[in-house]
């Protein structure tokens, strides 16, 4: 009799164990990387990628690029000179700004200057191929930026109860280099509530 239970209590225990462990089980499911995943209230890759292009998009619908482009008989050049995250979480400005260059390299408005580290690094390849190449392409014939863009992300938090909305600013000017005016300014918001599950934020 002793022996039935034992039997009985080790299949029972066995059952909940394989239950708890498929329970814990993880799933991976491969998506579009056009396709929206919003776990969070939190910047993410998309919100990225739609303020980046339709900021550019304001950005070109301004006289500033057609003005140059008839003036010296070619298209402008921009560079970026600082995008600061000044939002209360972590984001990526890095990838923010590759989506910059992207939009402003697809429109055939403009051309794209690289900067900072970047261009160092272009800098040092150009020389060691000067030292070690054929045809290498020589020192000094980089284009000018004609155009410096920089910018700030901001962000405000406002919650109550089990409801949260965060804010995002994202505010951009273009500075011709040769004048120092300011050409365009512009701004984007994004809102999103974020509703308060039993397991809280």
């Amino acid at each position: 009799m002793l022996t039935n239970i034992t039997k009985l209590t080790a299949c029972t225990l066995l059952g909940a164990s394989v239950l708890l462990s498929a329970g814990c089980a993880t799933k991976v499911t491969r998506l579009s990387a056009n396709e929206e995943v919003a776990l969070s209230d939190r910047w993410n890759a998309k919100d990225s990628e739609l303020v980046a292009n339709e900021m550019i998009t304001d950005m070109l619908s301004f006289p500033w690029a057609r003005d140059f482009e008839m003036d010296n008989n070619r298209r402008p050049t921009v560079i970026i000179s600082r995008i600061s995250n000044k939002s209360h979480e972590h984001i990526a400005v890095d990838t923010f700004i590759n989506d910059i260059k992207r939009s402003i390299i697809r429109s055939g408005r403009a051309g794209f200057v690289a900067g900072g580290d970047e261009r160092d690094a272009v800098r040092d390849e150009r020389r060691d191929q000067e030292l070690n190449a054929k045809n290498a392409k020589a020192q000094g014939q980089e284009k000018a930026a004609d155009f410096a863009l920089s910018g700030t992300i901001n962000s405000l938090v406002d919650q109550v109860g089990k409801e949260r909305v965060t804010f995002y600013q994202v505010d951009l000017k273009l500075i011709d280099m040769e004048s120092n005016m300011e050409v365009w300014n512009g701004q984007k918001k994004i809102q999103k509530l974020q509703q308060k599950s039993s397991f809280g934020f």
